[in-house]
């Protein structure tokens, strides 16, 4: 039995012709998107990805099947939402799970997650691919996941009356939604039936532009992050390799991240290191390898090797992170020199490892708010960091002080998947 039914909706003629505006934007887009391929890797996994997506989805979801759709912008945006799919794979077993993904840093590492049973690129946003999509995947209740807000889809969503939530959301000032023209998002907006936000700051802008349908439960990430600990983080190799020595651990790094703490890596005695470079392409490892003096290696090549002959163990593959913070006394977390982004702080925060980063971190409100707790340590240059580490290495009550504020800091911040399951259950028509 379906959740709802279609309802046809007469739209402001204000907003029809500023879809119609946004739609040729997005085909023009779409062509010069198109030509950038040709060019970047990256962009030809945009474009070459949503080729089959439509044909997948014919072929993996039948007329008469049940649905729930997840929309994840990226993989941080895959964690967010991981505990609320598998909460709704529990409550609505007998419902296949579509995911879909808009960027390829998220699609092609979690394309073959259990979590879900569709895993595809998102079409880009115009109304045909948008109705298409719709009519293919017929959700019975659609979750976007903090942000991504793309106004045909949310339109194809409210007028077939599809109850639609927002998950984790983030909202700040200078958004356009909050503008004069971003009127098409406010339009767009009416298709969530409750927008579950992670701060009050957000359920107030959402307020001042008519929406009180919201309620503030938090960030799905604590409840996330606080479950790693729950699972068997041992790993063998790690063990063997930091052979009872106080370990840093270096993740999701960028090259202007490395070029500061490798100084301190090459003039440090007594120390074990762990490298897990964000990209780790062949030519950037030789380079990287090439500015540590020290004995290292690479994961690739540890077979056969005694571990604990090295000092710098640098990951070159992905999924090991996670349970290797668990070793880390102290943890730098990459991404906060430059524009692309901090990385996952909570992680290693779960753990209660004193974490440092860069400075470039003021839209991440979890590391505002752990900068102010003094579980999160900020550093702006190579001296600082050289000085940083030195006194989380030499100093064990600082260390162990920093990193309990962190550890404590995800726990008192856990409850938002309950938040949000018990209201979903509680709107539930199916």
């Amino acid at each position: 039995m379906r959740a709802h039914q279609s309802k046809k909706r007469n739209l402001a003629p204000q907003f029809v012709i500023m879809l119609l505006v946004y739609s040729l934007l997005t085909h023009i887009a779409s062509f010069f998107i198109t030509i950038v391929a040709l060019f970047n890797q990256k962009m030809k996994l945009f474009v070459q990805g949503r080729k089959h997506v439509f044909a997948t989805l014919e072929q993996e979801i039948s007329a008469t099947d049940k649905t729930i759709w997840f929309h994840a912008a990226s993989l941080g945006e895959y964690e967010q939402g991981l505990p609320i799919m598998e909460k709704m794979r529990e409550l609505y077993p007998n419902h296949k799970l579509v995911l879909t993904f808009f960027s390829p840093s998220g699609y092609e590492i979690r394309k073959n997650t259990p979590a879900a049973d569709v895993v595809v690129y998102l079409p880009l946003d115009t109304k045909a691919n948008a109705r298409k999509f719709m009519q293919l995947v017929h959700p019975d209740m659609a979750f976007f996941i903090k942000y991504e807000f793309w106004p045909n889809y949310l339109n194809e969503l409210k007028k077939a009356g599809t109850p639609t939530y927002l998950i984790s959301g983030l909202f700040r000032p200078n958004q356009a939604f909050f503008k004069w023209y971003g009127g098409i998002y406010r339009e767009a907006f009416k298709a969530f039936k409750h927008f579950f936000v992670q701060y009050k700051s957000s359920k107030e802008l959402l307020k001042s532009i008519g929406f009180t349908n919201a309620s503030v439960s938090g960030d799905t990430r604590y409840d996330r992050v606080s479950r790693i600990l729950e699972q068997d983080n041992t790993l063998p190799f790690i063990e063997e390799f930091i052979d009872g020595t106080t370990t840093i651990v270096f993740g999701s790094s960028w090259p202007k991240d490395e070029s500061l703490f490798v100084p301190f890596i090459n003039n440090s005695a007594d120390v074990k290191f762990i490298i897990a470079p964000h990209t780790f392409g062949e030519s950037h490892i030789n380079e990287l390898l090439q500015s540590i003096k020290k004995p290292a290696l690479l994961f690739t090549e540890k077979e056969g090797k005694n571990l604990a002959d090295y000092d710098v163990l640098i990951i070159n593959t992905i999924g090991l992170l996670g349970k290797i913070y668990s070793y880390a006394d102290a943890a730098y977390v990459g991404g906060g020199f430059g524009t692309a982004g901090l990385h996952n702080i909570l992680e290693p925060a779960a753990f209660g490892v004193p974490i440092v980063i860069g400075p470039n971190h003021s839209k991440f409100p979890e590391a505002v708010a752990l900068v102010q707790a003094n579980g999160v340590i900020v550093v702006r240059n190579e001296v600082e960091m050289t000085n940083t580490l030195s006194d989380l290495v030499s100093n064990d009550i600082y260390r162990l002080e920093t990193g309990h504020i962190a550890g404590t800091f995800v726990s008192m911040n856990r409850g938002a998947v309950n938040h949000i399951i018990k209201h979903i259950t509680n709107d539930s028509q199916f």
